[in-house]
């Protein structure tokens, strides 16, 4: 079988990163998939990304990066979703990886009118998830945890919205044949995203934003890692040989 890369576009905060690793790590466990089945290419330093066709799937991480910079690491990635989409290679966004997977296909990232989005809040799924292969098994709602600035304020004209939440009405979309952008941090737990919330106190009271309340209102979430496992069983199934 073909290995899962990972497609890193930034690292996560400092503490964080010394006391539970980084993106990549949370995503991997999330995922139930072993340490020695995947790649890691950080493409926001630079390393080149493989032909679509040697990857079983694809995770895009999330970034303090913006993609309305679109600066060259990004757009060159850009591109490669364009391929990679194209060739039906399973692919899931994830927060900046969401962004940029929609501007590939030519949707609109900008920072949300509504304002910062963080903490732990509930999703509301539309009625398109009912057929959707990876949405499918969760009943109306997800609850979930949320670190962003910018959203996708335009979705692809071939996207398919999937779920929206107060503060962002595109935070999933689905894109045929195998392609997710997810606006949330499946990968996160609740010490992590505590972890957050603390890390950006300040930038949260300059907002008029109650960094108390918020941390107050974080819980475990258990549908990110069902998520991520689902999108597991998918790329499995789409790895496995077919029948002549």
């Amino acid at each position: 079988m073909n290995r899962l890369l990972i497609i890193k576009t930034g690292t996560t905060l400092a503490p964080l990163l010394q006391q539970r690793g980084d993106f990549e790590d949370w995503i991997r466990a999330g995922m139930g998939v072993a340490r020695e089945r995947v790649d890691v290419v950080s493409v926001f330093e630079g390393a080149e990304l493989p032909d679509p066709q040697q990857i079983s799937g694809a995770v895009i991480t999330g970034s303090s990066a913006m993609v309305s910079h679109r600066e060259p690491w990004s757009e060159r990635t850009a591109h490669w979703l364009r391929g990679a989409v194209d060739q039906g290679t399973p692919i899931l966004g994830i927060c900046y990886g969401h962004q940029l997977l929609a501007h590939a296909l030519g949707g609109r990232v900008a920072p949300n009118p509504l304002g910062r989005e963080i903490g732990t809040v509930p999703v509301r799924l539309e009625a398109s998830t009912a057929r959707d292969p990876l949405l499918a098994s969760f009943a109306g709602s997800l609850r979930i945890h949320v670190s962003h600035v910018e959203s996708v304020l335009e979705l692809p004209a071939a996207g398919v919205r999937l779920a929206a939440s107060d503060g962002d009405p595109n935070c999933a979309f689905f894109v045929g044949p195998a392609a997710w952008g997810v606006q949330f941090h499946p990968e996160f737990d609740a010490h992590l995203m505590r972890g957050y919330i603390e890390e950006r106190r300040a930038l949260l009271r300059a907002e008029n934003l109650d960094a108390d309340a918020l941390l107050n209102s974080v819980t475990e979430c258990p549908d990110g890692t069902a998520l991520l496992r689902r999108f597991s069983e998918l790329v499995e199934a789409e790895s496995e040989p077919q029948p002549p």
